[in-house]
């Protein structure tokens, strides 16, 4: 017989989904059935708190406690950059193998850098801004009329300056 469940204990559950939609409550099932959660309840309260990432893939972090669960939208790099081109929402089942082939600010860069910093692996902010400008290269978008990759090369030669956070 498995151990009796704790009401106190704290759950973290981490998934992806899509920004403004209602996910499969099949996928949902396994994960949040055994914590006493209703997947259709707890897709509709990921669609209402990702709904200004809609039609983006983002990581959702359920907080469950007491069998009632927090839902906080947690966006990667990609995620970031796509918003910061301000692309219009696009249909998923219709357009297929998207180009992402516009111009950003480096202040988009900078400001995704800041909210990645908890979770990067970079030393200093400016391996941060690597990171994200690498990101950037793999979207398929420029940064201020420059390449991606030409703004990192800058940075590790030292003749591009980073703002310390």
């Amino acid at each position: 017989m498995p151990p009796k469940f704790d009401p106190n204990e704290i759950k973290i559950i981490k998934l992806r989904a899509v920004g403004g939609e209602v996910g499969a409550t099949a996928s949902l099932a396994p994960k949040v059935g055994p914590l006493g959660l209703s997947p259709k309840k707890i897709g509709e309260d990921i669609a209402k708190a990702t709904q200004e990432w809609k039609g983006l893939k983002i990581t959702v972090q359920l907080t469950v406690q007491n069998r009632q669960a927090q839902v906080a939208a947690c966006p990667s790099a990609a995620a970031l950059i796509i918003r910061a081109l301000k692309e219009p929402p696009r249909d998923r089942k219709k357009v297929k193998n998207i180009k992402h082939n516009g111009n950003i600010k480096m202040d988009d860069i900078y400001n995704a850098a800041r909210v990645m910093r908890p979770r990067s692996l970079a030393k200093t902010f400016a391996g941060t801004v690597c990171e994200i400008l690498g990101t950037a290269r793999s979207v398929g978008c420029t940064i201020d009329g420059e390449s991606p990759q030409d703004l990192i090369d800058q940075i590790k030669a030292g003749e591009f300056d980073c703002p310390d956070e």
